[in-house]
Order: C-alpha cells, then sequence, then structure tokens
C-alpha cells in the first residue's frame, strides 16, 4: 500500500531492483538457455527481508491491512505460487532457472505494489486475492500461449502452411551450431519432437567435429570406427562452451597390419554404397561414454537428426519458449498494467 504523499513505500521501491535483473536474464535465456543459480540468491535474501517488512507495516496498520493486503495474498503466494513452481519443474514443464525464477518471485511479490506517478498509481489493475505474484504468473502463461498463434500467423503470411507451423520456423543449416532449440524432422518428415540442437553440439565436440565436417563427408562419418580414440569433452551443449577439436581423428585396426579404419571404410564403399554398421554415426557409443544424458536424447534421435543435417539445406526448428522471456514480460506489464486475465474477463 502507498502511503499518503509519497511514490511508494520504501519495500515497493526496492522490489523494483527485480526488473532490470530480469531483463538481463531473459536475455540470458534467449541467447544461451543458461542463468546461473547465483543470479537467485540476492534476491531470494531481499525477498525475505522485504515480505518480513511488509509483514511489520501490514501489522501495525492493523485490521484490513493485516488480514486482506498482506496475510491473504501473502499465504496464497508462498502456499500456492511456490509448489506450482515446484511441481512444475518436477514433471518437466519448467527448466530449473524458470522454476528458481517464479520461486523469487513469490517471495519479491506477495502483494500487489503500488507506485503513484503524478495523479496515476501504478499498477492500473488489482484482483480480489491481491497476491501479484500469481498476476505475473498468469501473465506470463498468457504471453507464452499467445507465442505460438504469433508463429502460426508469421509462417501462414509468408505462406508456410504446416503440421509444425506454430511451433517452428525454417531455418539455413548452416544457422544450427549457433541456436537453441529442437528438430522437428526425421528421414521421415517432420516431427512435434526431434534432436535438442544442445545435445547435437555435445556429439559434435565428443568427436571434434563441425557440422560442416558433417556434411562434407558423411558416408564416412557414419562408420563408428571413425570415432575419435581420444574423445573431446561434450560440454553442457552451450553456444558460448570453450571446445577443442581434433577433426575426428580415426581409430587404427591392429588387425591387418596397423590400417586405420578409415581406408578400411573407403574400400568397403567401393563395394558397397550404403553400407551398414551396427552404431551408424558412434551415436551410441557417445551416449554411453558422456556423463549425462544429454538432455534426454536417445541414440536414434541423435542418429536421425544427423541424417536431416548431413543432406538438408534447410530445416525447421522450434526454439523453445525461454520461459523466463514470458515471465520478464508478464512481471513488465503487471508492474504497469496489472493482470490480463482478469482485465480480459472484467
Amino acid at each position: 500500500m502507498t502511503l499518503a504523499g509519497a511514490v511508494a513505500t520504501t519495500p515497493d521501491l526496492l522490489r523494483l531492483v527485480a526488473v532490470p535483473v530480469f531483463a538481463w536474464v531473459a536475455i540470458r535465456d534467449i541467447k544461451t538457455r543458461r542463468v546461473s543459480s547465483t543470479v537467485w540468491i540476492p534476491l531470494s535474501l531481499l525477498g525475505a527481508v522485504l515480505l518480513v517488512w511488509d509483514g511489520w507495516l501490514a501489522w501495525n496498520a492493523g485490521g484490513y491491512a493485516w488480514t486482506h493486503e498482506f496475510l491473504l495474498p501473502a499465504a496464497v503466494s508462498i502456499g500456492f505460487v511456490v509448489p506450482i513452481a515446484y511441481l512444475f519443474w518436477w514433471f518437466g514443464g519448467f527448466g530449473g532457472a524458470d522454476a528458481k525464477a517464479l520461486l523469487v518471485l513469490a517471495l519479491l511479490f506477495p502483494t500487489f505494489p503500488q507506485y503513484a506517478v503524478g495523479s496515476s498509481t501504478f499498477p492500473l489493475t488489482t484482483t480480489p486475492i491481491g497476491t501479484f505474484s500469481f498476476t505475473i504468473l498468469t501473465n506470463a502463461v498468457i504471453i507464452g500461449v499467445a507465442i505460438p498463434v504469433v508463429l502460426g500467423v508469421r509462417n501462414a503470411a509468408a505462406g508456410r502452411v504446416n503440421s509444425v507451423m506454430v511451433i517452428g520456423w525454417p531455418v539455413s543449416w548452416d544457422r544450427i551450431p549457433e541456436l537453441h532449440g529442437r528438430l522437428l524432422e526425421t528421414p521421415e518428415g517432420r516431427s512435434r519432437g526431434g534432436l535438442d540442437l544442445d545435445a547435437l553440439r555435445m556429439y559434435l565436440r565428443w568427436r571434434g567435429l563441425t557440422l560442416a565436417d558433417v556434411r562434407e563427408d558423411p558416408d564416412r562419418l557414419r562408420d563408428p570406427a571413425t570415432l575419435p580414440e581420444e574423445p573431446n569433452p561434450p560440454t553442457d551443449g552451450a553456444v558460448t562452451a570453450t571446445v577443442r577439436s581434433d577433426g575426428g581423428t580415426a581409430l587404427e585396426d591392429d588387425s591387418d597390419g596397423g590400417d586405420s579404419l578409415e581406408t578400411d571404410t573407403e574400400a568397403k564403399t567401393e563395394d558397397d554404397a550404403a553400407p551398414e554398421y551396427d552404431d551408424p554415426w558412434g551415436t551410441e557409443a557417445f551416449l554411453a561414454d558422456i556423463d549425462g544424458t544429454a538432455y534426454g536424447t536417445s541414440s536414434e534421435e541423435l542418429r536421425e537428426g544427423l541424417e536431416v543435417l548431413a543432406s538438408k539445406e534447410t530445416v525447421w526448428i522450434s526454439p523453445g519458449t525461454p520461459f523466463l522471456v514470458p515471465v520478464f514480460l508478464g512481471l513488465a506489464i503487471a508492474l504497469v498494467y496489472g493482470d490480463l486475465l482478469v482485465g480480459t474477463l472484467v
């Protein structure tokens, strides 16, 4: 609540620190899909302090201010928004950073802040319960739901009408190494679930290859005998990770006098244009060797993605929705306007 003649209470003014921080993490989420956990610690501490501070102010005000303007919205924020964030993370609906962001918002914004600017007071609208963190969440969900609509309209306007037009768009193959998201194609056609591009980068770095290498010599690189003797660190698949490359050096075959299996593969392809291997591209060897699961990627998904990227000039990808972007936009809209859902229904 705003004190008479004041712009806002001190706790509400301090809450505005979250705006530039959430803007920064939204940009990080777009560019890298990586947000350090350390960014949430100071915001969580600030939120806890401001929660106690607001409670003290409401207690001193007494009556309605304590029960309806603080206690009820704070209980909903901590007792409802926090469990929702945890459950969505548990079931895979949110990433770890998304869930932590919502937990922080539940502490920072349990009640509706008020900012007097001239003769106006922001947010312009409130809700009956008055839980601001829930308003931010519903705003973020509405924005997230609108994204497929925007994608669909954009693709339809360009004449790209197909089964994945509301979740992705086409890009040139040479942009793939710098993008996050998921491939929406298999050798059989477009698919709503395909290879995770971070997992692709992990595989290429593990082999010491670039995507251009794969496209230049796919027949040789399908042979698992060309896997490096000492694989490179796969990293976590981030675009910005520091990597080293050995060019995908072939292993040696001790059974025929030390000739490389690369030479043997070339000899086989003269007799058989499409040789079959137990582990094409060495995808099973990769998944067995790394410490982790490559974001749940299966050997088959990785193999099919490589087949697509080895030959197609343009592929469809889904960038996914970096949820911290809708969260930031939901926060900004909530601070200025309020609740989009209530505004739509009322």
